[in-house]
């Protein structure tokens, strides 16, 4: 069975550290907690998590929205709180160490943090891949350096990873498994007490406040351009937390009273955070910003329009960086244009109504759904080992 960790010669529950950084993040987390408990594993989580992982009993020692911050410049502000919180992390768990530190996607705070706990002796492993296939593939060395173990959601980071001598293994992403390749639309509008028959489109401008100060106006413009064309529209608004709700009726106040009517914030009940899924669910076309709520638009199987903006200086250093053409996950994982991207100075109002209309009005909108149908089966189809086994792996808690 190999070495015992402290905790389990000391008979004490097995101690995990998770930090995650947003909504998808946390997503992962309570399904790795819940894959554990389903081991019969008597554990411990502790670090930092969003509401599912709470709710399942972990312990948050800063709240998930303290690290939910993107992009090159955007961060940078930040910095000195970012560190306080890694350093504090790192006192915490050298005074009374974890047995394994599990850093789930923020990838630029959990490989640092990673980096300062395997010379403690830690076990550290990423959960999610950076995009290191696609841009910066030198920091796969660091990758190398700071981590005893990658969990990819995709086959092909796998192989990127073992070229280049990092343990790695593909885990595959549990809603995968979990949402049905045919998903009732009718039904998940009834759920959320809305009229079947209504055309209704989801606008999911992120879970961050910077991405929603920058997207959000992006879409409400779109929305009322929307409206204008087709009236009967109605538009729903995920909010994961009283925060993003204040902050999206705040921006939406500043709109003509037509649109204020046909949007409806629909705000997280208490200890869940898939509110933007309960959306995507219930939406007959979603504007969404580029991100990990891509790939769970995907499986639901609707059609979207992918947007995002960047401070400017970030997306000039980004562009020189990025070696893929695509920048959504459907498309990267199609390797061809499957949904529209309006990428900076491409998301307009008017390229997102006109990239809207042609699939609430052609054939378009059916080609997508089934192209994503297809994509779902593939991810569906693949042999991924349970994250939880791989973890107790790297403990050489199973044989």
């Amino acid at each position: 069975m190999g070495q015992q960790t402290q905790s389990q010669a000391l008979g004490k529950p097995l101690r995990i550290g998770i930090v995650v950084g947003e909504v998808s993040g946390d997503t992962l987390g309570v399904a790795l907690i819940k894959a554990f408990k389903a081991q019969g594993i008597d554990a411990i989580f502790e670090g930092i998590g969003g509401p599912q992982m709470i709710a399942e009993g972990f312990q948050s020692i800063y709240p998930m929205e303290r690290l939910a911050v993107m992009g090159l410049v955007e961060v940078m502000g930040r910095l000195k709180e970012l560190f306080a919180i890694r350093d504090d992390l790192v006192a915490r768990w050298k005074a009374n160490p974890v047995d394994i530190f599990v850093g789930i996607d923020a990838p630029d705070f959990n490989l640092r943090l990673s980096s300062q706990l395997k010379p403690l002796g830690i076990k550290t492993v990423q959960y999610v891949s950076p995009s290191v296939w696609a841009w910066r593939q030198g920091r796969v060395h660091g990758i190398r350096a700071a981590v005893d173990l990658v969990l990819c959601l995709f086959p092909f980071e796998v192989d990127f990873y073992l070229k280049h001598e990092v343990p790695a293994v593909f885990v595959g992403h549990p809603l995968a498994q979990e949402i049905p390749l045919q998903h009732d639309l009718a039904l998940a509008k009834q759920q959320l007490g809305l009229e079947p028959t209504q055309t209704l489109i989801g606008i999911l401008p992120g879970s961050r406040s910077g991405e929603v100060s920058r997207l959000a106006p992006l879409l409400f413009d779109s929305a009322f351009k929307l409206l204008q064309t087709r009236p009967d529209l109605r538009f729903l608004v995920p909010a994961i937390n009283q925060a993003r709700f204040e902050q999206i009726q705040h921006i939406l106040a500043s709109y003509p009273q037509a649109l204020s009517k046909a949007v409806q914030v629909i705000h997280a009940q208490e200890s869940k955070s898939k509110v933007g899924r309960d959306v995507m669910a219930a939406s007959d076309l979603v504007l969404l910003a580029s991100g990990t709520a891509t790939l769970e638009c995907l499986l639901f199987g609707r059609p979207m329009v992918v947007v995002y903006k960047l401070h400017w200086l970030t997306y000039l250093i980004a562009s020189f960086m990025v070696r893929i053409p695509y920048k959504s996950l459907p498309n990267i994982l199609a390797s061809r244009e499957v949904v529209p991207e309006l990428i900076q100075y491409d998301a307009t109002p008017a390229k997102v109504h006109q990239a809207a209309m042609g699939l609430l009005q052609t054939s378009k909108g059916q080609s997508q759904q089934q192209a994503l149908m297809a994509i779902h089966q593939q991810l569906q189809g693949q042999q991924a080992i349970n994250p939880a086994l791989a973890v107790l792996g790297l403990l050489n808690k199973v044989c």
